[in-house]
């Protein structure tokens, strides 16, 4: 099934964007971990839209209302079901069927797999309104692996043509701490590129137009030896995660796309040992030897591409005349969906962490 995921940890995405609500059922979260749900709203409050002109005005409160596999403000061990109830749509911009599919979106291709009967309006399961049940999945693996000293941590490595650094740099004073990058709208290692962001995401909007880019994600704590050679390895649990975030168009682990250009003498990373471990000298290969973690961090870039949601004229196809006609997108949307990304990308690598951290441990007898 498209809308679940795991087999250790068990998760099931349900709910559309224009529906009552959306939600999120996990299969397989450890028993006896008290939640706190003033970090989950912080957590649910990074993704939530209408909180900056850099986002779409749509008012949503995210509240999660935990339905069962919680007693006593505890996990149960069975599964644990939240529903977000949808507050704020406005379903008549989106007509009362699909005539004019949306450039870019999943309008056309839905509609055939589906055979017109999928709910179309707000995009309907394929909406990014489904990020915030799965930022809740990833505020309740932050917690439990933060008891196991594993954390994630995201930033803007580059918004249109603007660069800024990667955790595969340097430490240089000046740069942000990877601490207090959650706290940032727009996340930046180096913190004078947040206003030229900032310029050019307020430029797209003036030209009804939108920005895309690529974010980087650090996980730190990992011992070695979670994943699996192949079909089950690091890069293939945290990808499939990572393409299933709308608005993911590729994924790069370590040096990525740099190592073509690498010969092995310089794209290897040689060990040492450091107080008693095997450590690496660099990290090209993001923290993944053969599918399976070194044991230093694991990190990864992930492209998102711009908004296809825009006011400007397209072209498209009318469905019910089978002919050519143009569209202008009406709603409201991200002019850039990034900063609201950050905290989707930190949760999906938990989520994947989780299944890893889960697959280890039932293979020791």
């Amino acid at each position: 099934m498209s809308s679940c995921f795991g087999r250790y940890f068990r998760l099931s995405l349900f709910g559309q964007s224009h529906g009552p609500g959306v939600g999120v059922t996990l299969d397989g979260f450890p028993a006896g971990m008290e939640i706190d749900m003033e970090d989950v709203a912080r957590q649910m409050a990074r993704r939530a839209p209408g909180q900056s002109a850099l986002t779409t005005p749509r008012k949503e409160s995210d509240l999660p209302e935990i339905l069962s596999g919680v007693f006593r403000g505890k996990t149960t061990g069975q599964p644990l079901t939240c529903l977000i109830r949808n507050e704020n749509t406005r379903s008549q911009d989106y007509g009362e069927q699909v005539d004019l599919p949306r450039p870019g979106h999943g309008d056309y291709t839905g509609h055939v797999r589906y055979y017109g009967f999928e709910d179309f309006r707000g995009g309907g399961h394929f909406s990014a309104r489904l990020t915030a049940p799965l930022v809740f999945a990833g505020a309740l693996c932050r917690q439990y692996l933060a008891g196991q000293g594993i954390s994630a941590v995201c930033h803007i490595q580059q918004l249109e043509n603007i660069l800024d650094k990667s955790f595969l740099d340097p430490v240089e004073p000046g740069d942000t701490p990877a601490e207090a990058l959650p706290a940032l709208t727009l996340p930046t290692l180096r913190p004078e590129l947040a206003p030229q962001m900032e310029a050019a995401i307020l430029a797209a909007r003036a030209e009804q137009d939108s920005v895309g880019g690529v974010l980087e994600c650090r996980i730190d704590g990992l011992p070695a030896g979670l994943g699996a050679p192949f079909f089950d390895s690091v890069e293939s649990v945290l990808s499939q995660l990572m393409f299933s975030i709308p608005a993911v168009k590729g994924v790069a682990f370590g040096a990525g796309f740099s190592f073509a250009s690498l010969r092995g003498s310089r794209a290897n990373d040689p060990f040492r040992m450091e107080e008693g471990r095997v450590v690496t000298r660099g990290n090209n290969c993001g923290g993944i030897l053969g599918g399976i973690t070194t044991g230093g961090s694991v990190i990864f870039r992930v492209v998102v591409r711009a908004t296809p949601s825009i006011a400007q004229s397209q072209q498209t196809v009318s469905l019910q005349r089978g002919e050519d006609a143009e569209i202008a997108v009406r709603g409201r949307h991200d002019p850039c969906v990034l900063p609201r990304a950050v905290p989707v990308v930190e949760a999906m690598a938990l989520i994947g962490v989780m299944e890893l951290w889960k697959e280890r441990c039932a293979c020791v007898l």
